[in-house]
């Protein structure tokens, strides 16, 4: 059931690659000091200069790319009742993997 290989994001590098993807694509055409490769440690405010549209947009990307609408992105976004700073993208890619990882044995 898997046409565009969404499906099988049931392990990190999977799901590492829709997130990095995704950031490649948004950023794409921003005029950015940013001059590195996107990794791990790639700070999503700090390096690439996004602003609460782009975290929205990026979350939007992500429920539509993983077919997902009810991930708590709260958790990932929220600390102590207040937005966090700034996100790397292995906190991205951290928060997917045990929040997808929740789901795949009982929906396997």
């Amino acid at each position: 059931m898997s046409g565009n290989g969404v499906s099988d994001v049931s392990n990190r590098g999977a799901i590492q690659e829709v997130v990095l993807q995704i950031l490649k694509d948004l950023t794409s055409e921003w005029d950015t000091d940013y001059s590195g490769a996107i990794g791990p440690e790639t700070l999503l405010i700090g390096d690439l200069d996004f602003e609460s549209i782009d975290v929205v947009e990026l979350v939007v990307s992500l429920e539509g790319r993983l077919q997902r609408r009810d991930l708590p992105f709260e958790k990932l976004l929220m600390e102590d009742g207040r937005y966090v700073e700034d996100l790397t993208v292995r906190q991205v890619v951290d928060f997917l993997e045990s929040e997808l990882g929740k789901r795949t044995g009982a929906d396997a």
